[in-house]
């Protein structure tokens, strides 16, 4: 870590991490925004944030591999060196994880995750990524919008889910209602920073019943009174809506009600976004593992979504006991039998080959012998998972030495560590978008990269992941 970044992780362990950011203040809405500045600062704002973006870049070309990206933020960080790059220690490592040299370098723990052990032909892992940051809230945020949040432009950032969304907007096609992006047990992710709210997630819990209200309990029987109340709402504040007084920010708030009514009473929406009981046991069944079958859902719906947010709050953060039942191997099972269904399913609905999934925490934890607490701190050293979109299968990238507490061959040829801006740009490449872009649109003037451009090296694609 460089020492701007030692500077930060001991200024947040010191006095902790706990202001708002422009993104996670809670809930909201344009009108909110426009009650609170009002006037002629509202006005102005509303033509600053709303005027048409400059997008250059250097055109590079990219992989264009994928059409879709589900990410997946494993909350709290696993340990590395107990799953996704085993290193068995001596009178450390349970023998109920079932050490299984599988080839290519690789040990697997199929005493932990069996089903993913059976597939690895079909992902790939990075064990050369390292984090900047060893605090939870600072290295979350850092990997869903790949950059510093403690930057200049850190608190404006969208999630990297917010620029997938609007470099695809244009190619939505008509009559797709669902949000471009979708954030799945998510709800304390990145949103859509500067970026107009319609580009950020449609934040959902999976649930069997799928999304509530999506019916009015006064027209359940779609008797045509909730659009009687829509037209109504219409004739009072379309005036302000459109054409408004306060400029295209307040007008784009009609895209609220729009993408609300192409919801309301469709039934591809609860088909979606729903479950069976029979469909929830072949993932877990688990809130991880309903996620990951919502996901594979929607995606199959063609509704017009193209990034999807996952978040594991299962518990990944374990100081103590980390080998008793209720940690490491439960967990491990629940991310096993999830990730694993979620595979096949791609696959056999014709998916895979064009949607990239990507896992991986903030970061990793301590190697070796257990602490004290017998568990593990948190560790610079951490892994990254991909599949589908393009990527060649069974890949490993970057060993590291005999405990994993550090890289002896990064493989790969910035011959440098994996950091998330890094994964930042694969996703952008992997999904046609040049990740040099930068948008002269951001609040400050200062021009808003896609992946940050400065610093001792240029961040860059992996590539190597197609092989």
């Amino acid at each position: 870590m460089s020492r701007e970044q030692e500077k930060i992780n001991q200024y947040v362990t010191k006095y902790g991490w706990d202001h708002k950011t422009f993104f996670n203040r809670p809930h909201w809405t344009r009108r909110r925004f426009f009650e609170m500045v009002g006037g002629v600062s509202g006005a102005y704002l509303a033509q600053r944030y709303a005027k048409a973006a400059d997008v250059s870049g250097a055109g590079v070309v990219t992989k264009n591999t994928a059409k879709n990206v589900i990410f997946i933020l494993l909350a709290g960080a696993p340990s590395h060196s107990d799953t996704f790059d085993l290193k068995v220690v001596q009178g450390t490592t349970p023998t109920t994880f079932n050490p299984t040299d599988m080839g290519n370098g690789v040990m697997w723990p199929m005493g932990l995750m069996p089903k993913l052990g059976a597939m690895l032909s079909d992902f790939a892992i990075v064990r050369s990524m390292r984090a900047h940051a060893l605090v939870h809230s600072l290295g979350q945020t850092w990997v869903q919008i790949g950059r510093n949040p403690a930057a200049v432009l850190g608190n404006v950032a969208p999630n990297i889910g917010s620029i997938v969304a609007i470099e695809k907007e244009k190619e939505r096609q008509a009559g797709q209602v669902f949000p471009t992006f979708v954030a799945l047990n998510s709800q304390g992710g990145i949103g859509s920073g500067y970026l107009a709210a319609s580009y950020g997630p449609l934040k959902v819990n999976a649930a069997a019943a799928g999304i509530a209200n999506t019916t009015n309990p006064d027209d359940r029987n779609n008797t045509g009174r909730f659009n009687n109340r829509l037209t109504l709402l219409h004739s009072i504040d379309d005036n302000l809506r459109n054409d408004s007084p306060y400029g295209k920010a307040v007008d784009d708030y009609d895209d609220f009600y729009t993408q609300a009514k192409g919801m309301m009473y469709n039934p591809v929406v609860n088909q979606a976004f729903g479950y069976t009981t029979a469909d929830s046991q072949r993932y877990g069944p688990s809130t991880l593992g309903n996620a990951c079958l919502v996901a594979n859902q929607v995606l199959k719906a063609n509704q017009g979504t193209r990034f999807i947010q996952i978040t594991s709050n299962d518990g990944w953060d374990m100081h103590t006991n980390i080998y008793t039942a209720g940690n490491l191997p439960a967990k491990a099972k629940i991310l096993d039998d999830a990730v694993s269904a979620l595979l096949n399913d791609l696959k056999a609905n014709g998916l895979l080959s064009s949607t990239l999934v990507v896992m991986n925490g903030e970061f990793g934890r301590t190697v070796g012998p257990l602490t004290g607490g017998a568990g593990r701190d948190h560790y610079p050293q951490q892994f990254a998972f991909f599949a589908g979109g393009g990527v060649k299968g069974g890949t490993i990238l970057g060993v590291t030495n005999a405990t994993a507490s550090d890289v002896v061959d990064f493989g790969w040829s910035a011959q440098r560590y994996v950091y998330a801006e890094d994964v930042e740009a694969t996703i952008y490449s992997a999904v046609g978008i040049d990740w040099t872009s930068i948008r002269r649109d951001d609040p400050l003037g200062r021009g808003f990269e896609y992946v940050p451009q400065t610093g001792p090296f240029a961040f860059a694609p992996v590539h190597e992941l197609w092989g």
